[in-house]
């Protein structure tokens, strides 16, 4: 076995390893940029190195910085990760020359399923099902309409060299087919420096199951069960889970041979996952191998009890799997939701700065997990993926893992950035998802006009209100008893409150009734017996309503409060009754007018404008396109109009709602 590895990647993956390879009592080096010279796997590692400046081609990228780290800490094994180099065989070719053992498969089985017409053409000799497209790269934009009409609309264009969602486009007709592929070949070769493109027919109502395998250099594969990967937005997964609630146990052999006859026609030694399509009829196609650790492991490795981490470090050891395939069995039924800096209420734009307060879920030890690479105090940067973590949860049946998937998202706090929690617990609790009807469109589908606070729901509103009345009686209460006042003219305090959120008053009676924090709140003819030992200032609220534990997340400013449950935040004020009556009457300060100006949405780096001063333009048409986290942005016109200047610059690095036009 290694005694010292590197891992050549960064965030929660390079964490993720980093813990195991510590349990097998393998040192670890951490490789970090400028922009990432305080992360939480620089401080987790043994040994930390330095390989360059913020952008990925110019550290992470950097196959000759980092195999000079290996020498430099004499690291005997690389462990890519995920993304950066963990699929590409130059760099394993590399570390071979240099005597460097790469803790994945060969370069020969990266080259033969990195490239997804060749992968599609092995798969097929192999005996794995296909789905029907052009088997060859596509010349130009006028060749991808060609092909398509050829093929019958829906199509989907993706990148040859492409993964993890990204330079992926479905064009329903040829104008969407001129500009997916316009699009797709950009963002390919900005990300992975190659812009070949293949275009194959689009499964309607697809959804999106996949094989997790392991090969050792003895010829044994075993495959381990399935993974559920249907919600998606954008081609990029959002929540996982194993096993599939869809997949009968006849599909599930049958896709596992499949997957296993795969890796075996290309010699594969490693942790690897074949992905396919799947229809509502149970057919399967193959879609692609991704030659690598996938972000959605953990859910694989709680209903089997298996580390792929330590399986994948014996394996690329020399030693054998430890187990075969009738020793793999599954237990029970796992969940993922990922964690992203992300606002969903602005169409999902990236978040960018500091995390003031972050504190992850402390639930049920054994029952969640979280995979992260932050702390509190750190920083999102904006020249990365924008995952934040991954949370997990185990239950004895999906109903029970989304019961705790939904209690961990209420403790799960984030403060100092826009996040996705909302749409993730809008997304547990949806009906459609508790009862297993998934596909790759569920997300277009049940959010077609984007995600907004209406989407969110909430089991029980008033339970906020009561919660929100408490704290304010609490606080009031504590006020009471300032020293130093006129005897006979103590302040007292009242049992009837006003909650105002979002323009409605509430009447509320709050009454403390024990000294161990209880309390009884009257609201809407309805009783509320709420036990609580939450503390002044804490952010999490705890407690039992009516005998049944909830979790909140507050905040209070003065008169003013906030309170989360269920991905649901409500912003509220308490006042008194005579000082609700005269808040009714205050006058509302008016929103600024913005509709003349092009604003950033996110931050990033404006990559392209396509308009130019005293230019007319149509409401639809492309203005500029902005570069952030790993994605090409396109902003369009919102209404007709004519371009009166443009303020910022090509290159510019913009802030959130940074000026890039001014309209007539």
């Amino acid at each position: 076995m290694f005694t010292t590895i590197l891992i050549a990647n960064r965030g929660e993956i390079a964490c993720r390893v980093i813990k195991t390879a510590r349990e097998m009592g393998i040192a670890t080096v951490a490789v970090y940029s400028d922009a990432d010279r305080r992360a939480l796997h620089v401080k987790m590692a043994d040994e930390s190195v330095n390989i360059g400046p913020p952008a990925a081609m110019d550290s992470y990228l950097n196959m000759d910085r980092i195999v000079q780290a290996c020498r430099e800490t004499g690291a005997e094994a690389i462990h890519p990760g995920y993304g950066f180099l963990s699929e590409n065989p130059e760099f394993c070719e590399l570390l071979e020359r240099e005597g460097i053992t790469f803790i994945g498969p060969s370069a020969e089985a990266i080259t033969s399923m990195g490239d997804k017409i060749t992968s599609k053409k092995i798969a097929a000799r192999a005996g794995v099902n296909t789905i029907p497209g052009y088997d060859d790269i596509i010349s130009d934009k006028n060749h991808a309409v060609e092909a398509a009409r050829e093929i019958g609309y829906p199509v989907m264009l993706k990148a040859s060299a492409g993964g993890g969602g990204k330079g992926i486009r479905i064009a329903f007709n040829d104008d969407e087919c001129l500009e997916g592929f316009e699009r797709c070949a950009s963002e390919s070769l900005s990300y992975f420096g190659d812009d070949r493109i293949l275009i194959e027919k689009f499964i309607e109502e697809p959804r999106h199951i996949e094989i997790q395998i392991m090969a050792d250099s003895h010829g044994n594969i075993i495959y381990l069960g399935e993974r559920e990967c249907s919600i998606q937005r954008r081609h990029q997964k959002i929540i996982e889970e194993a096993p599939s609630p869809f997949i009968d146990e006849l599909t599930r052999k049958a896709m596992g041979e499949q997957a296993v006859a795969l890796a075996r026609a290309v010699s594969y030694v490693s942790a690897g996952t074949v992905e396919f399509i799947i229809d509502q009829e149970r057919n399967f196609y193959f879609l692609e191998m991704n030659t690598r650790l996938q972000v959605e492991h953990p859910v694989t490795e709680l209903i089997t009890g298996l580390d792929l981490v330590e399986l994948m470090l014996k394996v690329a050891a020399g030693e054998k799997l430890p187990l075969t395939q009738d020793d793999v069995t599954l237990h029970g039924s796992a969940i993922e939701a990922r964690i992203y800096a992300e606002n969903p209420f602005r169409d999902f734009l990236p978040s960018t700065g500091r995390l003031v307060q972050y504190r992850t879920p402390s639930i049920e030890p054994g029952r969640v997990r979280v995979d992260t690479g932050v702390y509190e105090g750190g920083e999102i940067s904006m020249y990365y993926d924008p995952m934040i973590s991954k949370l997990i949860t185990w239950g004895e049946d999906r109903q029970t893992a989304m019961s705790f998937m939904g209690d961990a998202l209420d403790e799960y706090l984030i403060r100092g950035i826009k996040h996705n929690i909302p749409f993730l617990a809008a997304i547990m609790a949806h009906p459609r998802f508790r009862a297993g009807r998934l596909s790759t469109n569920f997300i277009a589908q049940e959010y077609p006009h984007g995600f907004k606070y209406t989407d969110v729901v909430h089991d029980n509103p008033a339970l906020s209100i009561a919660v929100l009345s408490v704290m304010h009686r609490l606080y009031m209460d504590r006020a009471a008893k300032l020293s130093g006042q006129l005897a006979g003219h103590e302040r007292k305090v009242l049992d009837e409150w006003v909650v105002i959120i979002d323009g409605e008053h509430h009447l509320v009676k709050v009454k403390p009734v024990q000294a161990n924090g209880e309390h009884h709140v009257e609201y809407d003819n309805e009783s509320y017996v709420i036990h609580t030992d939450w503390c002044f200032c804490q952010p999490i609220f705890r407690g039992t309503i009516n005998g049944q534990l909830y979790c909140f997340q507050v905040k209070r400013r003065g008169i003013r409060y906030s309170v989360t449950h269920r991905g649901l935040r409500k912003n509220g004020l308490v006042m008194t009754p005579r000082g609700a009556e005269l808040y009714r009457i205050m006058p509302l300060k008016e929103k600024k007018d913005i509709t003349g100006f092009l604003l950033a949405p996110m931050p990033g780096l404006l990559v392209k404008l396509t308009v130019e001063e005293g230019q007319h333009v149509k409401a639809g048409e492309e203005l500029a396109i902005i570069e952030a986290m790993k994605m090409e942005n396109v902003l369009r016109a919102q209404q007709d109009g004519v371009v009166a200047k443009i303020v910022a610059g090509l290159g510019d690095s913009l802030t959130v709602d940074q000026v890039i036009l001014e309209f007539k």
